[in-house]
């Protein structure tokens, strides 16, 4: 996969398929479901990783490396963001430190780009980085999933994690997060969820996080109400927009204005 039409970003890198659920955020995530037309588009590197559990497509556990998938940045010579595994998360349990070394590497050697990695697995992601990475690549972001308060503690894992950039992305927003320390987080995106299982956003979830977002001087990034609008009415994600106190919020972190 290459171009998208994902708001806050260029393009998608997915060297990792296949994931498992962790967390409510996790319940409708869009990849299991494209993951499965993947595979009936006989797409080998995306066969036999869903299963069905009624009338839903979930994630059997199964995660596949996918080291012909590494050099693709490579040959993009245009600058660009990249997000790295929408399809999936990189810090997997089942993704061996070897393969993000080797991850690692193509963005240390592609540095018109800016990566974008995002993981629900913070933990992981900190022990690595500061044992065996080991350094701090400029054109490098790592953020977390925070979906409500219930998982807010990604927030001060990530805060830990020596990196150019830190970003949340509160999406789908299922919950309020309550008062968090964006202190040292640079960006955050906010969003509703998508689709015929869609669960609400209210708007004093958003609220609360773009005061914070103020306080502490981080990049606001308004994803999309989804499914659901601020009147709490069920229509097209198309159809609700992207506006928010009468105005759509692009903010980006500075870094990237390089680009």
């Amino acid at each position: 996969m290459a171009e998208t039409q994902i708001e806050w970003t260029d393009a998608t890198w997915n060297p990792v398929a296949g994931c498992s659920i962790v967390s409510a955020g996790c319940t409708n995530c869009y990849a299991m479901e494209m993951a499965r037309r993947l595979q009936a588009m006989n797409v080998p590197k995306y066969k036999g990783l869903t299963r069905r559990s009624g009338k839903r497509t979930v994630w059997n556990g199964v995660v596949r490396e996918d080291k012909a998938a590494l050099d693709i940045p490579l040959r993009w010579k245009k600058p660009r963001k990249i997000f790295v595994n929408s399809m999936s998360d990189l810090f997997h349990d089942r993704v061996t430190d070897a393969f993000i070394l080797r991850v690692w590497a193509v963005m240390r050697a592609t540095p018109h780009h800016h990566y974008q990695i995002l993981t629900k697995r913070p933990e992981r992601m900190g022990a690595l980085v500061r044992s065996k990475i080991g350094e701090v690549l400029p054109n490098v972001w790592l953020g977390t999933s925070v979906e409500s308060a219930n998982v807010a503690g990604r927030i001060d894992h990530l805060r830990t994690i020596p990196a150019a950039i830190r970003f949340i992305s509160f999406e789908p927003l299922i919950g309020p997060v309550g008062s968090v320390d964006l202190r040292d987080i640079h960006w955050a995106i906010v969003g509703g969820e998508s689709g015929r299982s869609a669960r609400p956003i209210r708007e004093d979830w958003i609220d609360e996080i773009f005061d914070q977002c103020a306080m502490h001087n981080t990049a606001f990034f308004f994803k999309q109400w989804g499914t659901w609008g601020k009147d709490n009415k069920r229509r097209s994600k198309k159809a609700n927009g992207r506006v928010y106190r009468d105005q759509v919020w692009d903010e980006m972190p500075k870094a990237s204005l390089a680009l």
